[in-house]
């Protein structure tokens, strides 16, 4: 259901509220380069910094705007279950094509407790479900047996493996890469992720490379190995530019500097420090995106 590059969009603002038109315009520019889904109020969108209400009107604008052309699969992930169940069905009601949910962060839950929380999420909303595993920021690795139970819940149809580790990911695939789609969480890993039959990925750098990381995944589909290995090379030095600073500073900085979007962040984020701009910068006008 859910493959290819698929966008974890920023969210821009202006003067300190979301920048409906900057979103508007980044949504159908990625459609116009090729990007084959995006994910409003993920980490890359500064979720954690956005009112529930903001976090709602995000979805509604990138459904609206999306009308269907690409699938919307909305971030509705909370270490509360109970407020995952809310923000799950809004996202639903919005008209979102899928959810996107992270593994709880902070509370640390067991491989029981993670398998609950999402099952019940899953029973709850019937609504296509995209777990998230990323313990570099939650601090709780969901392991494969887990997401190998969890396969087997009719509505949870694809994960996002961000721990980089490819023996966990080929150990996932193993065990349950027949019942859903396995999808890259870190750019550096997508060309490994799609050799051992993974999908896609759900990606940093397709924000102000859209084009090359969609045609990427187009050319593996293919059979195009070389053209697939090329793009990811050349890939490279941006998906390492995008962790200079904590994600999603250096990205939104990128799209401030291709004149996409305003230079503001929600603390506790905030703008880069001058000498890594410097070091951005250089690394984009290299790959001749600035």
């Amino acid at each position: 259901m859910f493959k290819g590059s698929i966008v974890a969009i920023v969210t821009p603002f202006r003067n300190g509220k979301f920048d409906e038109k900057a979103y508007g315009d980044l949504i159908e520019w990625h459609i116009s380069q090729g990007t084959h889904g995006i994910v409003p109020c993920g980490t890359t969108g500064e979720a954690s910094t956005l009112d529930f209400e903001e976090h709602y009107r995000v979805i509604e604008v990138a459904v609206k705007t999306a009308n269907r052309r690409i699938p919307v699969i909305a971030g509705t992930g909370a270490n509360s279950t109970d407020e995952a169940i809310d923000l799950t069905k809004k996202a639903k009601e919005l008209g979102a094509d899928g959810a996107l949910l992270v593994t709880p962060y902070y509370n640390k839950p067991t491989q029981e407790g993670l398998y609950r929380h999402y099952k019940l999420i899953a029973e709850t909303v019937d609504i296509p479900m995209v777990l998230y595993n990323v313990p570099g920021r939650t601090a709780v690795n969901m392991l494969p047996a887990t997401v190998a139970r969890l396969a087997e819940v009719r509505n949870i149809v694809a994960i996002k493996e961000a721990t980089g580790d490819m023996k966990q990911v080929s150990e996932l695939i193993r065990l349950c890469g027949d019942k859903m789609a396995v999808i890259s969480g870190d750019d550096f890993t997508t060309l490994t992720l799609l050799a051992l039959g993974g999908k896609g990925v759900i990606t940093v750098t397709g924000n102000i490379m859209p084009k090359d990381q969609a045609e990427m995944v187009n050319a593996w589909e293919r059979g195009d190995i070389a053209k697939a290995r090329e793009l990811h090379y050349n890939l490279e030095p941006v998906n390492a530019a995008m962790f200079i600073e904590t994600n999603p500073i250096p990205v939104k900085t990128a799209l401030v500097m291709m004149g996409k979007i305003q230079e503001e962040f929600r603390l506790p984020l905030c703008e880069m420090a001058p000498a890594n701009k410097e070091k951005l910068k250089g690394v984009l006008k290299a790959a001749g995106v600035i």
